[in-house]
């Protein structure tokens, strides 16, 4: 059985108000689908359900979801939350089977990142990739990608590509020989190059941001 625990029930009551209602209750209203299964609505204890999320693993693990007594293997799909309370106001579980490969965001955990070659001759370090999507069968799912930079200097950086492997897991990022989909995941810059590429990111941002102002406008 998995380190995190959910009990639900099968919800009955449909709709927006219903589930104003379930929220007001101190529950939340979730879904659980996939393993060639129908979708199920649930409800869920928050309280309950918070103190699984103390846990950074929870969202790269395999989870026990018991629906009315019946467990099932899931992972955690997607996770909604009150944009200023600590509230978490739906989820979504995914089925998963033993022998059935699993893609999964998986965060990215720089190693030596303060005693690397490059930041003690003054470089920064930058991240450009948070996290890698990873195929793999649930018993193999890492909780982290570890990527050690201890090595890099100024200029320089790791691709997905230079990652070393690990056993059971593929970076879906990477196509295959043929067609490489590689990028940098961490490279380690000079100052003044880092503060014009988040200068740069900054600006993109707030174009992304106008243009869908302009585009709900219209609507």
């Amino acid at each position: 059985m998995s380190d995190f625990i959910f009990e639900a029930t099968v919800r009955s009551d449909m709709g927006k108000g219903a589930s104003r209602r379930l929220r007001r209750e101190g529950n939340i209203p979730a879904i659980v689908y996939g393993a060639d299964k129908d979708a199920v609505s649930l409800v869920l204890n928050h309280n309950a359900v918070l103190k699984n999320f103390r846990h950074a693993d929870i969202y790269t693990s395999i989870l026990t979801l018991k629906v009315d007594g019946k467990d099932e293997a899931v992972i955690l799909r997607d996770v909604q939350r009150h944009p200023y309370k600590p509230i978490i106001t739906h989820l979504d579980f995914f089925r998963v089977r033993a022998n059935e490969a699993i893609v999964v965001d998986i965060p990215v955990e720089l190693i030596n990142d303060e005693k690397a070659k490059g930041v003690v001759h003054g470089g920064i370090v930058l991240l450009h990739e948070a996290t890698l999507a990873v195929s793999c069968l649930p018993k193999d799912l890492p909780h982290a990608i570890q990527v050690d930079i201890a090595d890099l200097d100024i200029g320089e950086h790791i691709m997905i590509s230079d990652i070393p492997a690990i056993p059971g897991v593929e970076f879906v990022n990477i196509m295959n020989e043929d067609e490489m989909n590689d990028q940098p995941v961490v490279a380690i810059v000079e100052p003044r190059v880092a503060t014009e590429e988040t200068d740069a990111e900054e600006g993109e941002a707030t174009e992304e941001a106008a243009a869908e102002e302009e585009a709900e406008d219209k609507e």
